[in-house]
């Protein structure tokens, strides 16, 4: 599934029945719910980018993706506002960006 169709699906869930939708149940929880959600799949990919298992490491990937953008959805910001954001900065240094802020 690419990004843009996870963002979408995530999107047409907004309004769903949260009984019939894990991503509709988060979203209902409000946006620091999503959050929350957002920093435990964090530091479980963390803790498996520690330890070295690739496979554990690329499940919780999926899982913090998925989050930010349910935790993105929650706030009203899309993958294009992201994508918007990146586009600003392609062919800058991470270090000129950085010291510009």
């Amino acid at each position: 599934m690419s990004l843009k169709a996870l963002a979408a699906t995530i999107a047409a869930r907004k309004d769903a029945d949260p009984d019939s939708s894990w991503t509709a149940k988060l979203l209902s929880k409000g946006p620091e719910k999503c959050a929350e959600k957002f920093g435990e799949e964090s530091i479980e990919a963390i803790i498996e980018a520690v330890k070295g298992d690739r496979a554990a490491l690329t499940s919780e990937a999926a899982d913090v993706i998925y989050h930010l953008l349910v935790m993105l959805a929650a706030r009203d910001i899309t993958l294009e506002d992201v994508e918007a954001e990146l586009a600003k900065r392609e062919g800058t240094s991470g270090l000129d960006e950085k010291a510009a802020r």
